[in-house]
């Protein structure tokens, strides 16, 4: 049943920050501004104060819900509001927190990420580290002022360590580079990602590797000209190996003569479908250039990948990962908390038959119920939030044990429990791309179908540039790709020094 929680801000407009948290407390309710006649309604209603005195800028929040009423208070000194971007954060961050602790005596069980709502937490942790906090402080930080579980805690300051680490290695000028290949050989019942089968789209795959080429052409005489290095690379999608084996090849011989990669730190091509691999792809990745490849079986379960829409079998992954093997290239592994008919002994089966092929990394997800997936659209049931809980605590030992660290984490709207979604790796197997772009620790230009570049300046301000997302529209809308570079050379000029 969908309940209305009936919302008036007074001394602020944050609408965005107030749903957030809402969103996440009662995952049920949806917002109603209509505060005007509230007289007898049984909807919980939630008034939300913002006010500044001499040294403090102070939240409050009242709610009140069957008879029963809560107050949450927070504050935070005005020094600290010292521009608009830093205000913002810090202010919506504030009006969460007091809306929490209104919230905590109408709530049965507190999340895991406490009042939290945002999708990089260990951005938190990191500025308190780098401003010189203990990591025992950061974490207790994180337990006392926003509610974070102490295994949330923990693993937040886990990854903040390892971000700010690869930070300190990275030089003004150095970039990450990430190419969209939107084409999948089906669609996932539980994605919502903008890719095309390329059985139904074979004909659409030429024009788009051209166009590809065309802006990739674009961009290595920009990244000259602006003396940009690139340090890593990313071909994702979709599922990039979808391509058949020339037009791949054509894409991959195009970045290898085009821009100098003499910089270059790491080279990841996804080949997510171990359906996709054989021994001739993975001989012209590896020789092309790249390191590292992405083998994604999400479950090791027939019965549970039948249910999400995957061709392939476990065998076919055993079969993907003993040729990745063969080709001396690195190795990472996603798996999915909470797929339908899923349960946790099946989760922990999957987990321990991907560690026991011991790859460089592996990446836990949590499944995200997205409203374009087919598991939305037909009311698919999946695990509960309780039984996820279960299968994300049994990775997190089971990773630990085996010697992984998380090094990068992030959070998706609707996931299942309201968890999150962790990378791990093998000591000094981090994959930089994921830490860059997670943490925004350095500019990614994006090029191909639903690239999106992310321009950061040295003060952290950040721009992005949208590429169309469809692989026709992205054909169709290559004469934009000039106003693209145009906007990143602009960008690039006015916040670096040459």
């Amino acid at each position: 049943m969908v309940l209305c929680m009936i919302l008036r801000l007074v001394g602020h407009e944050y609408k965005y920050a107030i749903e957030q948290i809402m969103l996440a407390l009662f995952p049920d309710e949806r917002p109603n501004y209509s505060f005007d006649d509230v007289t007898g309604s049984s909807d919980p209603i939630t008034e939300s104060h913002l006010c500044f005195g001499a040294v403090y800028a102070q939240a409050i929040t009242h709610m009140r819900c069957d008879g029963k009423a809560s107050r949450g208070y927070a504050r935070i000194k005005r020094d600290k509001l010292t521009n608009k971007l830093v205000t913002d954060r810090l202010l919506q961050r504030l009006i969460k927190q007091s809306f929490y602790r209104a919230a905590a005596d109408f709530i049965d069980a507190p999340p895991v990420w406490g009042s939290l709502t945002g999708i990089r937490p260990a951005r938190l942790a990191a500025a308190a580290l780098e401003s010189g906090m203990a990591e025992s402080a950061a974490i207790k930080m994180l337990k006392s002022e926003y509610y974070v579980s102490p295994e949330r805690a923990k693993l937040c300051t886990d990854a903040a360590l390892t971000s700010i680490a690869v930070k300190q290695t990275l030089k003004p000028r150095d970039i990450a580079m990430y190419i969209g290949i939107p084409f999948c050989p089906t669609r996932c019942a539980y994605c919502s990602f903008v890719s095309n089968s390329v059985e139904k789209s074979f004909s659409l795959i030429e024009p788009f590797v051209q166009t590809l080429i065309c802006e990739i052409d674009a961009a290595a005489a920009m990244l000259k000209e602006l003396n940009l290095r690139v340090i890593s690379i990313y071909i994702g999608g979709g599922t990039p190996t979808a391509l058949p084996p020339k037009s791949l090849e054509t894409v991959m011989l195009r970045i290898k003569t085009s821009f100098d990669l003499s910089e270059i730190r790491e080279y990841t091509v996804e080949a997510g479908r171990p359906d996709t691999i054989d021994a001739k792809k993975l001989e012209l990745i590896r020789r092309l250039g790249a390191g590292r490849v992405c083998v994604n079986p999400q479950s090791m379960s027939s019965d549970v990948l039948s249910a999400i829409g995957r061709r392939h079998t476990p065998d076919d992954v055993f079969s993907a990962v003993r040729l990745v093997r063969q080709s001396g290239m690195a190795l990472n592994m996603d798996v999915i908390a909470g797929l339908p008919g899923d349960t946790p002994e099946c989760f922990r089966h999957s987990l321990d038959t991907v560690l026991d092929f011991r790859p460089e990394n592996v990446t836990v997800h949590t499944l995200s119920l997205k409203k374009g997936s087919r598991i939305m659209l037909e009311g698919t049931a999946v695990p509960s939030g309780a039984a996820v809980s279960e299968m994300l605590g049994y990775s997190s030992h089971r990773l630990t044990e085996g010697g992984y660290g998380p090094y990068y984490l992030y959070r998706q709207k609707f996931t299942s429990g309201g968890f999150e979604n962790t990378g791990w790796s093998l000591p000094g197997r981090e994959c930089i791309y994921n830490i860059c772009m997670m943490e925004e620790l350095c500019t990614v230009l994006a090029f191909g179908g639903g690239g999106v570049t992310k321009l950061v300046s040295p003060d952290g301000r950040i721009k992005r540039i949208f590429n169309a997302k469809y692989p026709r529209e992205y054909i169709l809308q290559a004469n934009k790709m000039e106003d693209k570079l145009k906007e990143t050379k602009i960008f690039v000029s006015g916040h670096f020094s040459a």
